[in-house]
């Protein structure tokens, strides 16, 4: 059974059903610690159940990312087949990639996304958060009845990108590591074994200014978390603490242009090419702006799983 919890300044909280925080009473500094900690965040969600009302209301606590830096942060690349055709890819064979981002770019769930001054296409996408509650070594093959005895958590993300760095550059790394380009939260949610198996049942929503842009299920995903986890550990270890982002939905600001356009692109120079694309992306609205509020929620539709909202507000350095 999933239990919420939420983190602030003055420690880690589990929420009810209500919205009451009720403290968990340990000593861990770390999203490692705490799940470490298991049998502190039963007792608090123990006193949570008998007691919901009880405690500290979530409106009145300034809650921060449920995940802790540093940490390492590992994201998936065109993993939803819906983002694969927005991206000019064919989902059934686009092959799996990963990339990292900086654990400096981890921020909370309700703190402002800026933007740095010379980035002009600041683009959002949702993602399904998993969070690491054991070592990963190399080599490690994970199937979906061991993926819970790797991941212990889930939380909401967003890989906010500034796409007029990553295209030209081809180089993920800066264009998705500025400070505050990961908002990871509100809520670290603890999972078991059976609410693993209704990851399917997850829907990743997100929002500008009231309006949806990407509504999809975990069932669009390309590659599944066990099978991702298995590839990722060819190379990479993970430690409890880490996450891995599992992709984002169709609906993101950056769409390809389209099949003739690409193939006519391919004849100009390089800095011709991008200079057009660019141009035209000029008149695309999707593109974040300052003042622009952006919320995610992940959640069943039942709400046996939620792992809450964010809401940032966009502002320009």
């Amino acid at each position: 059974m999933s239990i919420q919890v939420v983190r602030t300044t003055d420690g880690w909280w589990v929420e009810s059903g209500t919205g009451r925080l009720h403290r968990v009473e340990t000593d861990a500094a770390t999203t490692a610690g705490l799940l470490a900690d298991r049998s502190a965040v039963q007792q608090a969600a123990a006193l949570a159940a008998g007691d919901p009302d009880a405690g500290l209301s979530a409106g009145e606590a300034e809650l921060l990312s449920p995940v802790t830096t540093p940490c390492r942060v590992v994201a998936q690349m065109v993993n939803y087949r819906s983002h694969a055709v927005d991206s000019g890819f064919d989902p059934d064979t686009v092959p799996p990639a990963f990339f990292r981002k900086a654990s400096g770019s981890v921020s909370g769930p309700y703190q402002d996304i800026v933007r740095p001054q010379h980035v002009r296409f600041l683009d959002y996408e949702v993602e399904l958060g998993l969070v690491m509650g054991a070592d990963l070594p190399v080599g490690t093959e994970v199937t979906d009845s061991t993926l819970p005895e790797f991941v212990a958590a889930l939380v909401v993300a967003d890989d906010v990108s500034a796409r007029d760095l990553q295209l030209p550059k081809t180089q993920f790394y800066e264009s998705k590591s500025y400070p505050t380009f990961t908002p990871l939260g509100p809520r670290l949610l603890l999972v078991d074994a059976d609410d693993l198996a209704r990851l399917p049942d997850l829907q990743l929503t997100l929002q500008v200014n009231g309006a949806t842009r990407q509504d999809r299920s975990t069932t669009d995903m390309i590659v599944r978390p066990a099978r991702a986890l298995s590839l990722l550990a060819r190379f990479q270890t993970l430690q409890p603490g880490d996450v891995l982002l599992t992709g984002t939905p169709g609906g993101t600001a950056l769409k390809s242009p389209g099949r003739l356009l690409t193939t006519l692109a391919a004849l100009l120079p390089p800095h011709k090419r991008w200079q057009k694309f660019f141009a035209r992306q000029q008149a695309n609205p999707d593109y974040l702006k300052d003042g622009d509020v952006v919320t995610a929620r992940i959640a069943t539709d039942d709400g046996v799983l939620d792992l809450g909202e964010q809401r940032t507000v966009v502002r320009a350095r």
